[in-house]
């Protein structure tokens, strides 16, 4: 795909503009760091064009914080405030789903099911423009979530909403299922020198 031409025009009857404005979902995945910084960029971009913007994080302890929680929730009050940029919510399993009744659960599998099943019905819904399900893989790995269930569910969404997923291991109906696949590979790592993670780099 040089300087962003495609190397293959389809002959699926769709026009240029109906085929730029489809919406994508997006695997990034690997053994590598910056899986979801490059997912908060994509946002972040989605943010700047008005969209909704809604981030939802499958991991297991709410004081589990990252850098950019606090720039999207301050993004989500300046959008409040101003009408600039889109509206922003962000969810994660740790601290309970907020719309659901188990906070504080320890039920993990449970409640990554419930996260799901929430998500699911946001996009029948057409709810948000711009999707991130970080650290998503790992409860479809783990069988906490159908993956063929996922995977109807994205390929079935109606509007121009697009999805963002993030983690490791992500099941092989995903890959074949998302529209873009980026796997993060390590080079070099200053972990690999014995240097732990630096605020501002790792959160």
């Amino acid at each position: 795909m040089p300087q962003g031409q495609p190397s293959v025009v389809p002959v699926d009857g769709l026009t240029t503009r109906q085929r730029r404005n489809r919406p994508l979902t997006i695997l990034h995945t690997g053994e590598m760091k910056g899986k979801s910084t490059a997912a908060f960029g994509l946002a972040l971009r989605g943010w700047n064009q008005g969209w909704s913007i809604g981030v939802f994080q499958f991991v297991k302890s709410a004081r589990w914080k990252v850098g950019e929680e606090t720039a999207f929730r301050a993004l989500g009050r300046l959008h409040e405030q101003t009408g600039e940029g889109g509206p922003v919510e962000w969810h994660k399993m740790g601290e309970g789903w907020s719309w659901s009744r188990k906070a504080g659960t320890e039920d993990h599998a449970a409640a990554a099911l419930e996260g799901w099943r929430e998500i699911a019905r946001r996009l029948a819904a057409g709810q948000h423009g711009v999707y991130v399900l970080d650290e998503f893989t790992y409860p479809l790995h783990w069988g906490w979530v159908d993956v063929d269930e996922v995977v109807a569910a994205l390929r079935d969404r109606p509007g121009h909403q697009h999805v963002v997923i993030t983690g490791r291991y992500a099941p092989q109906a995903l890959v074949d299922a998302a529209d873009l696949v980026v796997e993060m590979t390590k080079v070099k790592h200053p972990m690999d020198a014995g240097q732990k993670g630096q605020k501002g780099i790792e959160w």
